[in-house]
């Protein structure tokens, strides 16, 4: 948990730790569509990259940038024509604790600021968590996805929260966590009630951080413990294998980010979601 019952200072080091981790995630899987004959590119910029991996897909953005140096004008025109190319308007997820001047660079040549993602973390002293009763949570290690995909893509289909300013199609969705699962170090969960499978959620280890991502819950079965269960289960397995540190990425005032802290994670950083239409 937070350490000493603190809560977790995140400086420019630990948030560019966390940035390579999610930039490496992004761009596996990416790649993974390229390798299966997606029309795509991975551009590396500003110590993050630029990726676009067919249309429509969640991955079409620039990640991780502002932790290796400032982009050039000439870099962001290189970017901006790649996806010009392909009819994509070009999405950046900017760290607001990546290199200053970013922000206004962008908004200068055009960017709006759409929206805000939160990152939250928390350390890991590997200390056992209780999982609730009622769920019983175990580990998908098949080769076929779509029991796994069949739940977590219908949970994200209908969404507790607002809307977003991303939507993207069930095939988007699910093609996205498919290449996730298979171009990076990824634990699949199910959660079940009553035997039913209720819940999932994914786990990405890396450079001894545990990435939560993937959880959602089938509409019938919310508020009976699903998420918490999923969650207790993922940080115990990320600590017994090393990992130091657990990060989480929710929409700002969120259920989730309410349920992440409750648990005992802080707030690290925001990013701003900026999108320039071509």
């Amino acid at each position: 948990m937070s350490e000493n019952g603190r809560a977790l200072f995140c400086g420019g080091d630990l948030a560019a730790r966390i940035e390579r981790v999610e930039t490496a995630a992004i761009v596996g899987a990416a790649r993974v569509g390229i390798g299966r004959g997606v029309e795509g590119f991975v551009r590396e910029i500003g110590g993050g990259a630029a990726c676009f991996a067919g249309e429509g897909s969640p991955l079409n953005k620039v990640v991780g940038v502002g932790f290796g140096g400032v982009p050039s004008v000439g870099e962001w025109e290189a970017i901006e024509a790649a996806y010009a190319r392909v009819g994509c308007p070009v999405q950046v997820e900017l760290s607001q604790l990546g290199e200053a001047g970013i922000g206004e660079e962008l908004t200068g040549r055009g960017y709006r600021l759409m929206s805000f993602e939160n990152v939250l973390g928390m350390r890991l002293d590997g200390d056992e968590f209780a999982v609730p009763d009622g769920v019983e949570v175990r580990l998908d290690a098949g080769e076929d996805l779509g029991a796994w995909l069949d739940v977590v893509v219908d949970g994200f289909a209908h969404p507790d929260e607002g809307p977003n300013h991303e939507e993207f199609p069930r095939e988007a969705i699910a093609s996205v966590m498919r290449d996730m699962a298979s171009a990076n170090e990824t634990r699949r969960y199910l959660a079940y009630r009553d035997g039913v499978a209720a819940g999932g959620a994914s786990l990405r280890t890396d450079g001894g951080i545990a990435a939560l991502a993937g959880a959602a819950t089938l509409p019938s079965h919310r508020r009976r413990g699903v998420q918490t269960a999923l969650l207790i289960t993922r940080l115990n397995d990320a600590a017994n294998a090393g990992c130091d540190l657990a990060t989480v990425t929710t929409a700002p005032g969120s259920k989730s980010q309410q349920n992440a802290q409750g648990r005992g994670f802080s707030l690290l950083y925001t990013r701003a979601i900026l999108v320039k239409e071509l």
